[in-house]
């Protein structure tokens, strides 16, 4: 309870700060827009922007858009880093080659790949898909394969014993065991993605969070701007913090590494 106190507290604090600073028009109103209360009677808020959004059903709309798109692409990272992991993990000469490679690729932001994407798959779904699996599958593929490097040889050398070999071994001993790492490295990927998912959408899709965002700038309308990054925070909070977080506590729980 302590620390929602806190956190409802740091933000009211920021909203009263925002407010304050826009009361003052230090900036113009379209650059610096109040959150809650108009400057003018009848004026714009992000807080009514974001409302009339989410009612005329624009901002779900374009919400439902983006999330598909990330979440086919965040699959495809999944898939194919848990993949390369396991390669890299399994095999000298592959973590050698791939793993080398794959270090060099992880340090490109995904953003410099979309000239590629455009010109490989044009402007549309295909090419926003193939930036947010570019931008996840290497985060995943390096956790993957830290997390099936580092499977303790006892718990291998045992299984081999009671019989265990091939896809059966991999199954039941080498996964189980990686899953702190794997779990980790989808938090991260998750992060990755989302920021892969709009830079793409804002250089070159139809519809999405990131076609608002760019709509926004273009009218000059920073209220539709700030509530969609609010929209956007919001998910990314309640994804971490519901689905990653939980499921790292109760990794950590059942491995035995906090109580």
């Amino acid at each position: 309870m302590t620390t929602v106190i806190r956190r409802i507290l740091f933000v009211t604090v920021i909203i009263a700060i925002w407010e304050v600073i826009s009361k003052l028009q230090l900036f113009p109103t379209f650059m610096f827009p109040p959150l809650i209360i108009p400057n003018d009677p009848g004026g714009v808020t992000v807080m009514k922007t974001l409302v009339d959004g989410i009612i005329s059903g624009q901002i779900l709309e374009a919400t439902g858009i983006t999330l598909g798109r990330l979440l086919i692409g965040f699959f495809i990272a999944v898939v194919l880093g848990l993949t390369f992991g396991f390669l890299i993990a399994r095999y000298k000469w592959v973590d050698d080659t791939l793993g080398f490679f794959v270090t060099a690729l992880q340090s490109i932001p995904s953003i410099v790949w979309f000239p590629l994407a455009i010109v490989w798959f044009g402007l549309g779904n295909v090419a926003i898909l193939f930036i947010v699996a570019i931008g996840a599958t290497w985060t995943m593929t390096v956790n993957s394969s830290a997390g099936f490097k580092n499977v303790p040889s006892i718990y291998i050398d045992a299984a081999r014993t009671l019989g265990a070999s091939g896809p059966h071994l991999l199954r039941t001993v080498i996964i189980p065991a990686s899953v702190p790492h794997i779990i980790s490295g989808l938090r991260v990927a998750w992060a990755f993605a989302w920021r892969a998912i709009m830079a793409g959408e804002l250089l070159g899709a139809s519809g999405g969070l990131g076609y608002l965002l760019d709509l926004g700038r273009s009218i000059q309308a920073m209220d539709l701007v700030l509530s969609i990054m609010i929209v956007i925070g919001i998910i990314g909070t309640i994804i971490d913090s519901q689905v990653f977080l939980r499921m790292e506590r109760s990794v950590a729980r059942r491995w035995g590494l906090r109580t």
